[in-house]
C-alpha cells in the first residue's frame, strides 16, 4: 500500500430579550407629584432627617426614591420585573434563532457568502458543521482537550498528530477540540489524502470544511496565510493497523512536514490522541474485497460487518487530546528545508514527542470508557 503523504481527514448570542430597560425620567429638587408615575421629591423639615439618610445630599436621596417607588417599576409589575420592551422568556430566543436562521438560508440562496481559493466555507462550517459534529465529541467520545494554550493565538502553526481508528473520525473531532477550547477560536485546516476527494458528498464536505489535499504547497499556502494546519503523518498505515497495535505510532513518512514548517517558519505543535483507536477494534483486513473497491483496507470489527449498518456505529469512547509545547522553526537558515539530516532529526523529535505523550496518557486514564 502506498504511503500517503499525511492524513484524512449570525445570529446575536447576547441573552434573549436583552433590550434596553426604559429610562426613568427623574425629578428635580422642587418638582412636584404627577400622574404619570414619577415620584414627587421628598423635602425634610427643618432640622430634621430622613430617617437613614445621614449626610446623603437631598438631590441624590430624592433620586434613590424616586427609582424605587412604585410608578417606576409599575409597567414591568413591580421592582426587579422586565419592563415592556424586554423579553426575558424563551421564547424570545427562540424567535432570535429562527430570524438567524431564516438569514442564513437567505444568504445561502442568494449566494451571499464568501469562500477562499481552497473552497473553505466558514459560515458553513461555524453555523452548521461544527453544530452536527459537537455533540459527538462533547456527549458522545466527551472529548477532554489539555494543552489549548500551546496553539499561537495569531499566525501560523502545524499541528502533528498521531492517526487511529479505522475510520478518520479523530481528525474531525480534533478540528472541534481546537475552535471550541481555543480562547481565540482559531480554525484547524486538515491535510486529506487523495481519496477523501475523491468520493462523492464527502468531497464537497471535506471542501468546505477547509480540508485540501496533502501536499507541501498547500500547506505552505495555508501556513504563510497565518493559518492552523493539522497533519497526520501515518496516514492509512494508522488509521488501517490491527488492534493489537494500538497507540504505537507507524512510520511518519519521509519528512515532508517538517520542511514545510522550515520553509514557512511555523512552529510544529505536536499533538496525542487517546481513545480513537477503541472506537472500531480492527480485527482483520479483508485485502480482498479492498482492492475490489479501491479502499486501501476493508476493515473487519467485532460488529462490523456482522450486524450490518448497526456494526459502523462507534463504541463510545473517551478521548483525550494533548498539545505539546511547540517546536519552533524560524531560527534555521532558508536553506535548512533542504538539509535532510535536519529533517530527520526534527522528524524523529516530533514522533518520540508524541509516542511519549501517549503512554502518559495511557498509564493516566482510568477506563478505555470512562
Amino acid at each position: 500500500m502506498a504511503d500517503a503523504k499525511v492524513i484524512p481527514f449570525d445570529d446575536d448570542r447576547s441573552r434573549s430579550g436583552g433590550g434596553a430597560r426604559p429610562a426613568r425620567r427623574r425629578t428635580g429638587a422642587g418638582g412636584s407629584g404627577r400622574g404619570d408615575g414619577s415620584a414627587a421629591p421628598v423635602s425634610a423639615l427643618p432640622g430634621a432627617q430622613v430617617p437613614g439618610q445621614g449626610d446623603i445630599p437631598s438631590d441624590a436621596l430624592s433620586d434613590a426614591l424616586s427609582d424605587r417607588s412604585p410608578g417606576a417599576g409599575e409597567a414591568g409589575g413591580g421592582p426587579g420585573e422586565p419592563g415592556p420592551d424586554e423579553d426575558r422568556s424563551p421564547a424570545g430566543g427562540w424567535d432570535r434563532r429562527i430570524a438567524g436562521g431564516l438569514a442564513f438560508l437567505r444568504r445561502r440562496v442568494t449566494g451571499d457568502y464568501d469562500v477562499d481559493e481552497f473552497g473553505y466555507d466558514r459560515e458553513l462550517t461555524d453555523q452548521v458543521l461544527m453544530s452536527a459534529l459537537r455533540p459527538l465529541a462533547d456527549k458522545y467520545f466527551r472529548v477532554e482537550v489539555k494543552g489549548i494554550e500551546n496553539i499561537p493565538s495569531d499566525g501560523g502553526a502545524l499541528i502533528v498528530a498521531n492517526h487511529s481508528g479505522t475510520l478518520p473520525l479523530d481528525g474531525l473531532m480534533l478540528q472541534v477540540a481546537v475552535h471550541d477550547n481555543h480562547p481565540a477560536e482559531r480554525h484547524l485546516r486538515l491535510l486529506a489524502a487523495d481519496l477523501v476527494f475523491h468520493l462523492p458528498v464527502v468531497n464537497e464536505l471535506a471542501r468546505k470544511a477547509g480540508h485540501t489535499l496533502a501536499c507541501a504547497e498547500d500547506a505552505q499556502r495555508l501556513l504563510e496565510m497565518g493559518e492552523i494546519v493539522g497533519v497526520m503523518p501515518e496516514g492509512f498505515k494508522g488509521i488501517g493497523k490491527p488492534f493489537g497495535e494500538r497507540y504505537k505510532l507507524q512510520r511518519f513518512g519521509r519528512g515532508g512536514f517538517v520542511s514545510t514548517a522550515l520553509r514557512a517558519g511555523a512552529p510544529i505543535v505536536p499533538c496525542s490522541i487517546v481513545g480513537a483507536e477503541e472506537i472500531y477494534p480492527m480485527i482483520g483486513n479483508a485485502k480482498t474485497l479492498a482492492r475490489l473497491l479501491g479502499f486501501p483496507y476493508f476493515p473487519i470489527t467485532p460488529t462490523f460487518p456482522w450486524l450490518g449498518p448497526l456494526g459502523a456505529l462507534p463504541l463510545p469512547t473517551k478521548w483525550t487530546i494533548q498539545f505539546g509545547e511547540p517546536i519552533p522553526t524560524d531560527g534555521y537558515p532558508p536553506e535548512a528545508a533542504e538539509d535532510p539530516m535536519l529533517m530527520f532529526n526534527l522528524t524523529d523529535q516530533v514522533r518520540e514527542q508524541i509516542q511519549h505523550t501517549l503512554y502518559k496518557l495511557l498509564v493516566q486514564r482510568r477506563s478505555v470508557f470512562f
